[in-house]
């Protein structure tokens, strides 16, 4: 089956079709260097916390080095502090030979740490979904392209962490659907980012009290209806109005993105429409979904190489690392 699917992919290409890249990366705590905004005290600049130029040279060429390594036609990015951090982190990646012409920022509301998207390809437009105005919840970044005449809208979202309950990863998640309501469920639609949430997340954390305030509802798998899409994107049936999240589309021990406490956890998640299983105009090939895990980006064997900050009273930049995620990217053909 895998065979074949590849000669039909082959004969596309051959034909005109175009293979997009698709990625979301959570880079942690990307912070400028300026003072004005809200900042984390250990990225106060030039601090006795040692975020200066020095280290912020270092980590915008550290999480280049990843970007360009994942070399995607777009990228939602999570843990961007500001314009000028994603300015920045843009040059960089310039200068390493990987340019995105084009970029947008969730910025409207002051919140440390927001969305992104760093694209090769046009928008026809990037706005915010506001989720709330508390500034507990970070905005949701909805773009929307246009590939040989296929329309497609990415969602890139960054939900409450863990250190907030459930029922705050459920209320962006009935934003978004609500705003996807308003699209259309039949369209091309791609839901990305660190959704602080397992695909399986109605199964871990039923158990958990502290998280568990929705009488065991998650935002992931009820409000986005991904229950019951558990085989492979090939042999996956319709489900009305659902989305299909592609960990199913790889093997077990590759589902994962986040290591907390030596077990594997997919805290970042690619979701789709279920108009992009039907391989017609524009389509989700199969068995590309994955995660970038190279031998660099790890330490002591099972541990992801997060940017290095020491755990003393002054909390130090130690100048090396990546971020606590890994990337996730997937791969569409667009006839």
């Amino acid at each position: 089956m895998r065979l074949i699917s590849l000669l039909f992919t082959l004969v596309y290409l051959a034909y005109g079709a175009t293979e997009l890249k698709i990625a979301t990366y959570n880079v942690e705590n990307l912070f400028d260097l300026e003072k004005e905004g809200y900042k984390y005290k250990e990225y106060k600049p030039n601090t006795k916390s040692l975020w200066n130029k020095k280290n912020y040279t270092i980590k915008l060429n550290n999480i280049a080095r990843v970007i360009k390594d994942i070399d995607a036609d777009i990228i939602g990015l999570q843990e961007i502090h500001s314009l000028t951090a994603l300015k920045d982190l843009r040059l960089t990646l310039k200068r390493k030979g990987l340019y995105y012409k084009y970029y947008s920022i969730a910025d409207k509301k002051p919140t440390a740490i927001k969305v992104a998207f760093l694209s090769k390809i046009p928008f026809v437009y990037s706005k915010e979904v506001q989720v709330n105005y508390s500034y507990r919840y970070r905005n949701i970044l909805e773009s929307k392209f246009k590939v040989n005449n296929q329309i497609f809208y990415i969602f890139n979202n960054h939900w409450k962490s863990k250190s907030g309950p459930e029922s705050m990863r459920v209320y962006s998640a009935k934003v978004l659907r609500k705003r996807i309501a308003q699209i259309g469920f039949d369209k091309n639609i791609i839901l990305l980012g660190d959704f602080n949430s397992h695909y399986e997340e109605n199964k871990l954390f039923i158990k958990k009290r502290r998280h568990n305030d929705t009488n065991g509802k998650t935002g992931i798998n009820d409000v986005l209806r991904t229950k019951g899409q558990k085989t492979r994107a090939s042999q996956v049936k319709y489900a009305k109005n659902s989305f299909y999240n592609l960990w199913y589309d790889t093997d077990n021990a590759k589902r994962y993105s986040y290591i907390f406490r030596g077990k594997k956890e997919a805290l970042d998640n690619i979701l789709i429409s279920q108009s992009l299983l039907n391989e017609k105009n524009m389509y989700y090939k199969k068995n590309s979904i994955r995660n970038l895990s190279l031998k660099y980006m790890f330490y002591k064997k099972n541990n992801i190489y997060r940017w290095q900050v020491s755990h003393g009273k002054i909390k130090k930049h130690k100048g090396k690392g990546y971020s606590d995620h890994l990337p996730v990217s997937a791969s569409f053909i667009v006839k």
